[in-house]
């Protein structure tokens, strides 16, 4: 019987081998079945180990957090070659922006945020199993897109916070994934923020993915992300009336850099 069991799992294992070699799109099923499977295992144990170590929620789960996902590279072939990290070793609480291309960017965050740093994410999130659980354990930012007043409110008490309590506050300015190797017009809640704390903008860009991560063409293998963490942008002095120029500066330094980091003409 246990021969048997082995003969038929050595047989199914051959049988998903040969049809991911032959077909992108299950080997793109399979790769993404794997990762939402390994992100809902991983935060649970994460989650006991965050309840176990600090209690319940709060900022101080990310180190546990950010330990756990940064192993995820190693089962899917992914290198990540970081450029400039010196940039946040300033005192003091920052507004941190990058640019945002998949479900996959939940590594490239990990990968270099900075102790004391905190993410601002819609509120859907909480309701996604064990993976809302660890992230609201991680002390993450809700916010109700669909509400601008809400949004706003909830943004002005982060101003609040980040000054009071010390930490650097993490937006994806773009508001939504992005795989087009290119980015979408920047949102301006995180740069009035930033100019409402009188605190700088620190930019962050990852190379493009889609040399090794492609939804539409089915394409999920292993890769490369360059990832640069660029000069503070100070905002001291600033009113909401520079709000305006200092989104539209750092949208053109981003996507330059983006462009240049992806081997892509600008």
């Amino acid at each position: 019987m246990e021969l048997g069991w082995l003969l038929w799992g050595t047989a199914v294992l051959l049988l998903l081998h040969v049809l991911m070699e032959l077909s992108p799109a299950v080997n793109f099923a399979l790769r993404i079945g794997f990762y939402c499977l390994l992100c809902l295992v991983s935060s649970a144990l994460a989650a006991a180990a965050c309840l176990l170590v600090n209690g319940g929620r709060t900022i101080k789960n990310m180190r546990i957090i950010r330990a756990v996902v940064r192993t995820f590279k190693y089962f899917f072939g992914l290198r990540f070659e970081v450029k400039g990290l010196e940039n946040f070793k300033g005192e003091g609480p920052a507004v941190i922006v990058s640019n945002h291309q998949s479900i996959l960017d939940m590594m490239g965050l990990m990968e270099v945020l900075p102790d004391n740093c905190v993410q601002v994410g819609k509120k859907e999130l909480m309701y996604m199993g064990t993976v809302g659980l660890i992230i609201y354990l991680g002390g993450i930012i809700f916010i109700n897109r669909k509400s601008t007043s809400s949004a706003k409110m909830v943004m002005s008490e982060v101003a609040k916070t980040m000054v009071a309590d010390n930490v650097k506050v993490w937006v994806y300015p773009e508001g939504t994934r992005n795989c087009t190797g290119d980015l979408l017009p920047f949102k301006k809640g995180a740069f009035h923020l930033a100019v409402q704390a009188q605190v700088p903008v620190i930019p962050v860009v990852y190379s493009s993915f889609t040399t090794f991560y492609n939804p539409k063409k089915k394409l999920f293998t292993s890769g490369k992300i360059k990832v640069e963490i660029l000069p503070p942008i100070e905002t001291k002095g600033l009113t909401s009336d520079n709000v305006t120029e200092l989104t539209d500066r750092c949208f053109s330094t981003m996507r330059e850099t983006l462009f240049r980091l992806s081997g892509r003409p600008s």
